[in-house]
């Protein structure tokens, strides 16, 4: 089992960047796929931007492709996602999710674990 805390939300202008953080309890973080996902009031949980456990390969959703970047750091049991360029579109609770497994996919529904989420806010 693991624990994902993450950090890095707040408040920004369009056009600027936000980092967020998740770190990870446990001893096996590089055996687990980890993901962002997104959830905004009104709407469903959606995939942001994937990785494998051993970090080897990145999958991204097309609305976030070419400003946001995905990373992992498994000797720190945690994982990135650089956001720039953003869109006042962007804001939503973001959550950290894990999966036991090289790779978990794009469905919310694959992931077993979950942070308890960090509010980005983008102002125009």
């Amino acid at each position: 089992q693991v624990q994902l805390v993450e950090s890095g939300g707040g408040w920004v202008q369009a056009g600027g960047s936000l980092r967020l953080s998740c770190a990870a309890s446990g001893r096996t973080f590089s055996t687990y796929a980890m993901a962002w996902f997104r959830q905004a009031p009104g709407t469903e949980r959606e995939f942001v931007a994937g990785i494998t456990s051993r970090g080897s390969s990145t999958s991204y959703a097309d609305s976030v492709k070419g400003r946001f970047t995905i990373s992992r750091d498994n000797a720190k049991n945690t994982v990135y996602l650089q956001m720039n360029s953003l869109e006042p579109e962007d804001t939503a609770v973001y959550y950290c999710a894990a999966a036991p497994r090289l790779w978990a996919g794009t469905s919310r529904h694959e992931y077993e674990y979950w942070g308890q989420g960090t509010q980005v806010t983008v102002s125009s």
